[in-house]
C-alpha cells in the first residue's frame, strides 16, 4: 500500500523523523533566534529522495519548503522573546524594507544558482561565527549599531544571504549585532523577529520561482511542498517557547558557546557535502 507513491511504512518513518526534527528545530529557534534551516533542509532532502523527486528541483524545493516552515517557528519564537522584553525594535524597523528586498533578490537568484553556491556561503558564514563564539573572541566594530544607509545595508545583506541559504537569518544578524556591542540575548531575540520578515517573502518568492516547474511532487506550490510543511511545522511551533526559556536561563558564555557548537556542526556538514 502506498500514499503519494511512497510505501506506507516508509511514510510512517518519514513522518516520525520529520516530527522529531521539527521538535529540535523549534527548540533551536527559541534558543538561538534561528529558524532551524540547517536541520530542515537535509531532512526534507531525504524525504524528497524517497519520493523520487528529480535532482534538479530537489534542492530549491528543500530551501523553499524550509523557509515556509520557518514562518510559524519564527513567529512563535519572536512572540516568546518579545514577551521577555529583549527584542530591539529599532533594528527591526530599520532593517525591514531592505531585508525584504534582499530576500526577494535571493529567492530569484536561487532559481539558477548551483547548490554548491548555497553551501559554500553557508560554510563561510557559519564557520566564521563558530570560531568567534567557541573561542570567545570579542570581535567588535563599535559599541552602537550604525544609523542610516550603512545600517540598512546590513538588513539587505542579511536578507539576501538568508534566502540563498534557506535559513531564518539568525547566524548573520546575531553576528552583526554582537559586532556592534549588542548582548547575545538581545541579538538572538531580535533575530527571531527578523526571521519572520525573511521567511514570509522568501517562501512566496520560492513559490513563484518554481511555479510550473516540471518534476515537482504532488501537493507542491512552486518550490514549496505543502506535505513537508504540514508534517514539520506544527511540532516546531509547540517547542519554540521551550527553547526561549532555555536561552534565558543560560549565562552569556554558555549561550554563545552553544550557538558556536551548533554552527560548527552545520558548517562541517555542508563542507562534507562540498568535498564529496
Amino acid at each position: 500500500m502506498a500514499v503519494l507513491g511512497i510505501p506506507l511504512h516508509e511514510l510512517f518513518y518519514l513522518a516520525l523523523a520529520l516530527a522529531l526534527a521539527g521538535a529540535v528545530t523549534g527548540i533551536l529557534a527559541g534558543i538561538f533566534g534561528v529558524g532551524g534551516g540547517a536541520i530542515i533542509v537535509p531532512v526534507l532532502y531525504e524525504m524528497f529522495r524517497f519520493m523520487q523527486v528529480p535532482e534538479d528541483v530537489r534542492m530549491p524545493l528543500c530551501v523553499g519548503t524550509s523557509l515556509a516552515v520557518i514562518i510559524p517557528t519564527s513567529i512563535a519564537s519572536y512572540r516568546a522573546h518579545k514577551a521577555k522584553g529583549t527584542v530591539d525594535m529599532d533594528v527591526l524597523r530599520a532593517w525591514a524594507v531592505p531585508l525584504i528586498l534582499g530576500v526577494l533578490l535571493g529567492s530569484s537568484l536561487a532559481r539558477w544558482a548551483a547548490p554548491e553556491v548555497f553551501k559554500a556561503v553557508f560554510v563561510l558564514v557559519a564557520g566564521v561565527n563558530a570560531v568567534r563564539l567557541i573561542g570567545d573572541f570579542n570581535w567588535r566594530i563599535s559599541d552602537e549599531m550604525p544609523v542610516g544607509l550603512w545600517n540598512r545595508a546590513y538588513g539587505f545583506v542579511t536578507g539576501l544571504l538568508s534566502a540563498l541559504m534557506g535559513i531564518g537569518g539568525g547566524q548573520i544578524s546575531n553576528t552583526i549585532m554582537t559586532f556592534h556591542g549588542r548582548p547575545i540575548h538581545q541579538a538572538v531575540s531580535t533575530s527571531a523577529g527578523l526571521g519572520v520578515l525573511i521567511a514570509i517573502p522568501g517562501a512566496i518568492g520560492y513559490m513563484a520561482a518554481g511555479f510550473g516547474k516540471a518534476g515537482l511532487p504532488p501537493l507542491s506550490i512552486g518550490f514549496v511542498s505543502l506535505l513537508g510543511f504540514i508534517l514539520f511545522a506544527p511540532v516546531s511551533i509547540l517547542t519554540a517557547p521551550v527553547g526561549v526559556r532555555i536561552a534565558h536561563a543560560m549565562s552569556k558564555r554558555t549561550l554563545g558557546l552553544s550557538f558556536g557548537i551548533f554552527l560548527a556542526i552545520a558548517a562541517l556538514r555542508f563542507a562534507y557535502d562540498l568535498v564529496l
